[in-house]
């Protein structure tokens, strides 16, 4: 079972910090980690957490009612759905692209996602779908490596090349699919050519069968503040036409949005 990684912190904000909030967080994090009720143990063991202190928030969120249990087992409720509810109706650029993505959607009659730079993952926060029935595709919270993802590749387009370089170099480039290019250089000129050519396209990198494009999505000032993309699997949709069908309309989207997002 996969440890939570601890978030590191500025030394300078140690005395503001409430330890127990964000070993709390840590807890919750852990459900989405495993997708599944888990027991005491479970939890202590996934966050790095003593079994008094995890026991302590599972009560906290039973009580408050985020949290249920069986006595063995603890879940998450749907009322959790609250805090992230409470960040997509903060997010300005989820708000300003929806509409604009349920657009590209109708028109590409195709599922049509957005994600953010979250360390080194690309977060999945809004998606649109032709007929408005989320029944296949990635989930709103969804993480991805950046390094092969066409999300990923274009939201590491925003670093300079020195940056960029540094940024991959500390890396761990593992990979998903025997297609996946992890040599660090080569990472790092596909994702400088993706920038000069202004999208990504992603060949069974991310996940064996799949493709997928994305472009940047810029703010008025011109910086990448996330990326939106259409996927789908190799046997409907070739490369060349992901870039006829697909990249016309994403490109006109982002247009649309870059003078509404400041």
């Amino acid at each position: 079972m996969p440890k939570m990684k601890r978030p590191e912190t500025d030394a300078s904000d140690a005395p503001e910090i409430i330890e127990s909030l964000a070993r709390g967080l840590r807890v919750i994090e852990a459900f989405g980690a495993e997708r599944r009720p888990m027991t005491l143990s479970d939890l202590a063991k996934a966050c790095a957490l003593p079994r008094a202190t995890v026991r302590r928030v599972l009560t906290t969120l039973r009580s408050a009612g985020y949290a249920t249990s069986d006595d063995r087992l603890f879940a998450l409720t749907p009322r959790i759905l609250g805090l992230a509810s409470s960040y997509l109706a903060s997010n300005q650029i989820s708000a300003v692209l929806q509409p604009l993505m349920d657009e590209v959607s109708a028109v590409a009659k195709e599922v049509c996602s957005l994600a953010i730079l979250d360390g080194d993952d690309a977060v999945f926060v809004a998606r649109a779908s032709p007929a408005r029935v989320f029944s296949a595709g990635i989930d709103l919270g969804y993480r991805l490596p950046l390094f092969c993802t066409s999300v990923g590749r274009v939201l590491l387009g925003r670093l300079d090349n020195a940056a960029l370089t540094a940024t991959v170099e500390a890396m761990n480039l593992v990979a998903q699919t025997p297609e996946t290019v992890v040599d660090k250089p080569t990472v790092v000129a596909t994702i400088i050519a993706d920038r000069t050519r202004g999208y990504s396209l992603v060949d069974r990198e991310a996940e064996p069968g799949f493709r997928s494009i994305a472009v940047p999505i810029r703010r008025y000032d011109g910086t990448i503040v996330a990326a939106a993309n259409i996927g789908a699997h190799v046997d409907r949709i070739s490369t060349g036409e992901m870039i006829d069908r697909f990249l016309p309309p994403l490109q006109r989207m982002a247009e649309e949005a870059r003078p509404l997002i400041v």
